[in-house]
């Protein structure tokens, strides 16, 4: 078998077994244009879960049980010859030829250590609540602003991602921030404004669920990121993009209240 480009990361505790087999299947899909290794990480006692990815082809191994950042380098430890990094959720989608749109961005820059896309909000029953498409504007915003880059629609250079350390395990909500600002030191970024992905928007969603408490680590992360002489004043914007990430939030739960409640 010739050798896979492209090491998709995908944990799991094994609980959403219905959105699982959704976001297995849009995997499969992307196999038409792409060769991926496909790895599931996840409990040992997920034994359905398990048992549904490796009839789809995934490599399984086993989640380490520190946090989510520690599965997904658990993940990545299983790289052979991939050159490429794909993180996808349990309950999200890739796009029919999401994973082809990124590495064709990837591989026309040789400089381009990450390549990103737009990302469809999508509600339970798949319908579209919102877009994020930001295109070039997310890497500048990156250092100080809202993060713009989706982790389901974005693709990285593995030697990167290696040269960086992974993710860092000591983070629960922003370990995709951390490593995005890592990696803007080791290359360009590259992007397209169609839609690649799929993020699932619900209240289990762990950034969802936990908004305040994803808000505060981000802002710490990209305060040890900032000049030291910026450090001290970084609350004077991380305070209104704050709020306005809450404001955001809010309409997409409002669009999603008032789909759910239509006859």
């Amino acid at each position: 078998m010739a050798d896979a480009d492209v090491l998709v990361v995908l944990p799991t505790l094994g609980d959403r077994l219905e959105t699982l087999r959704e976001t297995l299947e849009s995997v499969s899909i992307q196999r038409q244009d792409v060769s991926i290794t496909l790895v599931i990480v996840s409990p040992p006692t997920a034994n359905a879960a398990r048992e549904m990815a490796t009839s789809m082809g995934a490599v399984v191994v086993d989640d380490p049980k520190v946090g989510i950042s520690a599965a997904i380098n658990a993940g990545l430890a299983a790289r052979t010859s991939e050159k490429y990094y794909a993180w996808v959720g349990d309950d999200d989608l890739f796009r029919p030829g999401g994973l082809n749109t990124l590495q064709s961005l990837l591989e026309s820059r040789q400089d381009a250590v990450l390549a990103f896309g737009g990302c469809d909000y999508i509600d339970g029953d798949g319908r579209t609540l919102a877009v994020s498409n930001a295109g070039w504007l997310a890497p500048f915003l990156l250092p100080w602003g809202p993060d713009l880059i989706p982790h389901p629609g974005t693709m990285v250079r593995l030697d990167a991602l290696e040269a960086i350390g992974g993710f860092d395990t000591g983070l629960r909500f922003a370990m995709d921030l951390d490593a995005f600002l890592k990696l803007k030191q080791h290359g360009r970024f590259v992007w397209t404004r169609t839609s690649v992905s799929a993020f699932r928007w619900h209240a289990e969603s762990l950034t969802v669920a936990n908004r305040l408490r994803s808000s505060q680590e981000a802002e710490a992360v990209k305060r040890r990121h900032l000049p030291a002489v910026l450090r001290p004043v970084s609350a004077l914007w991380h305070r209104p993009i704050r709020w306005a990430s809450a404001v955001a939030a809010g309409r997409i739960n409002a669009r999603a209240k008032a789909l759910n409640t239509r006859p």
